[in-house]
């Protein structure tokens, strides 16, 4: 089983690099209700529906619900 915090904790640092997204400052999975929270420094939170993804479709949720 694969864990999702790692990928979105590693995912996190990938996005903070560049200019799109240098002020997301968290990447919250939430094991419970398959949600991740992308959290901004601006106070925005993003809720993202990860349910019944692999770890590579979760990135590509993450990514189109961001950007």
């Amino acid at each position: 089983m694969e864990n999702k915090q790692r990928i979105c904790s590693r995912l996190l640092t990938v996005l903070q690099a560049t200019r799109d997204l240098e002020d997301i400052i968290a990447l919250i999975y939430f094991d419970e209700q398959e949600v991740v929270c992308a959290y901004f420094a601006n106070g925005g939170v993003k809720r993202i529906n990860v349910c019944a993804d692999s770890g590579i479709a979760m990135v590509k949720d993450i990514l189109k619900q961001i950007v």
